[in-house]
């Protein structure tokens, strides 16, 4: 990308969240021009990118009209229009990742179907094409409990996801094409985040391990390094390099993994953007993961992802009963902390769940890492100044 040296490279990111926002911070740092699509002025993305456009990311003409601005097209949402996407790259415009590889992404039943196909390790699965299909394959015993239901299309941080243990749970199958899978017996979720440019260059950050939050099936606490076995976070990078090799993409992707009862590594889901099980990269590694999206779709020599210290990130989600206005507590707390590093995302109304920002924290070891994060979850509380008064 030799226009990058000139100052004069316009960058075009479909949806303006906490990924957009961090995206530019980093493209900042080299002087490119940013552009961002997103229905919300007030996203975060918005108030720091160059240029701000009004649109849905569903919207076909708005989207095609938004990729004529750029050079390089981007997202940070998989819930993009295909088709407009597809219009721009027949007219020679750059999208990266590629519209084919995001609308197999987008689509659970294609993903699923991508991994038997090239013998990548991944939960029993069947698919169908609306619940009364689903219903009727529990009838005919084609679908045994436990068992897991994804809608095929528009699910994100736990939503489109149903877990039916048995008949009581019924109530809870969603409506829409889906993908039923066995239910594994889970001993930790893992995820290896990787990059390749248009070179074929790859490289894969350390493996991370998650926790939950079981009542909003988000990302509670990410550690890295993992406490998984030296077999298994290299079968999780041999794993996450092969995917994207086959894929032949360019940019970064984010592989989630199960490890079950009896020790074996599989492949959950994927999504081709940053990620929030990367976010402690920007503290915590040589290059952050959102660095390495950049160099990654500019064809540029990929970073180095050697860690630096270990650390331990957390997710600052809205308190539940607390809806509005943002206020938080606790920040001062946190940063007399050594080694705290707090990021907020900059969005005003704050609601039960949502992501409001991450907290990175670093230290010599992961156990006083993972001491001082306790810490810092006493501390930090998002609530609204409305039930506050």
């Amino acid at each position: 990308m030799e226009r990058l040296v000139t100052s004069n490279l316009k960058l075009g990111i479909i949806a303006g969240g906490q990924l957009g926002k961090m995206l530019i911070q980093e493209a900042s740092k080299w002087d490119i021009i940013t552009y961002v699509l997103d229905n919300d002025e007030n996203c975060p993305a918005g108030k720091i990118a160059s240029h701000f456009i009004k649109g849905n990311n569903l919207d076909f003409e708005s989207v095609y009209q938004f990729g004529k601005l750029a050079d390089v097209l981007t997202f940070e949402i998989e819930n993009v229009n295909i088709d407009a996407l597809k219009k721009l790259k027949s007219e020679g415009y750059r999208i990266v990742p590629d519209p084919e590889i995001l609308e197999l992404i987008q689509d659970k039943g294609l993903q699923k179907e991508f991994y038997k196909k090239n013998g990548i390790p991944t939960s029993a699965f069947k698919i169908y094409e609306s619940e009364t299909a689903v219903f009727n394959g529990i009838e005919k015993g084609e679908i045994k409990f436990p068992f897991v239901q994804k809608l095929r299309k528009g699910g994100y941080d736990g939503r489109g996801v149903a877990v039916i243990n048995d008949k009581s749970d019924l109530n809870k199958i969603l409506q829409g094409a889906s993908v039923i899978e066995e239910k594994v017996e889970i001993v930790k979720e893992i995820s290896a985040i990787v990059a390749r440019n248009r070179k074929g260059e790859i490289k894969c950050f350390p493996v991370v391990e998650m926790l939950f939050d079981p009542k909003a099936n988000l990302v509670d606490k990410l550690i890295c390094p993992s406490s998984i076995t030296i077999e298994q976070s290299e079968k999780a990078v041999t794993l996450a390099s092969e995917i994207i090799e086959l894929l032949n993409m360019e940019g970064l992707l984010a592989v989630e993994f199960f490890i079950d009862t009896k020790g074996e590594v599989i492949v959950n889901e994927v999504a081709p953007r940053p990620h929030n099980s990367g976010h402690h990269t920007i503290e915590s590694i040589i290059t952050s993961q959102f660095e390495q999206h950049l160099r990654a779709i500019l064809n540029l020599p990929l970073g180095s992802t050697k860690l630096k210290l270990p650390s331990v990130m957390i997710n600052i989600l809205g308190a539940e009963g607390h809806e509005g206005a943002v206020i938080y507590e606790g920040l001062t707390e946190s940063m007399a902390i050594d080694g705290v590093k707090i990021h907020l995302y900059g969005k005003k109304i704050t609601k039960p769940y949502r992501k409001m920002g991450h907290v990175t924290i670093l230290s010599s070891s992961l156990e006083c890492a993972l001491k001082k994060a306790e810490k810092v979850k006493q501390f930090i509380k998002v609530k609204s100044w409305k039930e506050d008064q």
